[in-house]
């Protein structure tokens, strides 16, 4: 029996598409380091976040489509991650190490952003990513309370601030800096200063993902943090009502203006279910995230019910996805961070797919 062929393992492989990126495996240069030795055939599959909700499928098919050929014995596929760089936006700098930034915000107060935001940074992390949070809502900066680190003050290293560690998130946060029940009360012009220090004073190191939890509105950090880097995309938190959603709708126009993607909508505190009975409460109203998301062609990257648990964890330090990993509030913000990894694998890839794209 003849040994199989590399060409030949591409080949089966090649059956395998991204549903993302409308493009085989193979094409996408997602294989690396195929070995064959004898009827034994390894390989990776290097996919572009370590949070694709697709990658136990992608094992699977690349395993059994390898090992039908004639002459395999054994196939041992290696899944990996390699998150792809956001695009450069203009002749904005991008902060050293930094994979792709990811901005939190809300049209409003009160939605639960710095809770997205912070459950998003720990669930990107426990699927495998290198995550930092940078907490620049400079006027209720909560993050530290939420991530347990409240006590925690950064060292500097080489001029730097070094970050927190926590659960896995590298955080900077002005509370670190200004702890206790000091007010902020800076103007626009030092609020800009202070953007460009969290991201040019702040050793991040290597990161895929740099979440920033902003201040809600439309004002002066939105349009800092806009004016000195690429940020990859911007994800917003609403909550059912129309008064939520009607803010929301501005802090969208804002992105557009300042030509940052929206990656899509998050609908917090969505609905609530009884312990006791089961029954389901729409306490907020219903639907108000996904109309926003029809109106304006983004997508809803995910719903998440109200608990007690997020609470408890937010008050405790422990986030929801750590404490209480099986609640649905947890399964909710896992896969919501899924989602935003995928759509930021998107935006990072569109430059690459339309040079793939040429001459096929």
């Amino acid at each position: 029996m003849s040994q199989v062929t590399e060409q030949q393992v591409l080949d089966a492989l090649r059956q395998i598409k991204d549903p993302d990126l409308h493009k085989d495996i193979v094409t996408l240069g997602f294989i690396k380091d195929l070995k064959i030795d004898g009827g034994n055939v390894s390989f990776r599959i290097v996919l572009t976040t370590p949070a694709c909700p697709v990658k136990a499928e992608m094992e699977s098919a690349a395993q059994e489509l390898v090992s039908a050929l004639p002459g395999v014995t054994s196939v041992a596929v290696t899944m990996d991650a390699e998150v792809p760089k956001g695009r450069g936006i203009g002749d904005k700098v991008a902060v050293e190490g930094v994979r792709n930034i990811i901005a939190v915000s809300s049209g409003k107060g009160g939605v639960g952003k710095s809770t997205v935001a912070v459950n998003l940074a720990v669930s990107l992390a426990l699927d495998g990513a290198r995550v930092g949070v940078m907490d620049i809502d400079v006027y209720g900066p909560n993050v530290p309370i939420m991530l347990g680190a409240s006590e925690a003050r950064p060292e500097v290293e080489g001029n730097k601030l070094v970050p927190i560690e926590a659960y896995g998130v590298k955080l900077m946060s002005m509370a670190l800096l200004q702890p206790g029940d000091k007010p902020m009360i800076v103007r626009g012009p030092i609020l800009h200063g202070l953007v460009k220090q969290f991201l040019s004073d702040v050793k991040w190191g290597e990161l895929d993902y740099l979440i920033v939890d902003m201040p809600p509105g439309t004002g002066d950090v939105q349009l800092s943090l806009a004016q000195l880097v690429p940020v990859q995309g911007a994800v917003l938190v609403t909550t059912p009502q129309d008064v939520a959603v009607a803010d929301v709708r501005r802090a969208l126009r804002m992105f557009e203006t300042v030509a940052i993607p929206v990656l899509g909508i998050i609908e917090n505190m969505s609905y609530f279910i009884a312990p006791d009975t089961g029954t389901r409460y729409n306490i907020f109203g219903e639907g108000g995230g996904a109309r926003l998301a029809d109106m304006y062609h983004v997508p809803l990257l995910g719903t998440i019910p109200l608990g007690m648990e997020v609470r408890e964890g937010g008050d405790s330090g422990v986030p929801v996805v750590v404490s209480h990993p099986e609640s649905p509030q947890a399964v909710a913000f896992r896969r919501v961070a899924e989602e935003v990894a995928r759509y930021v694998s998107i935006e990072a890839m569109k430059p690459e797919l339309v040079v793939l794209g040429k001459g096929q």
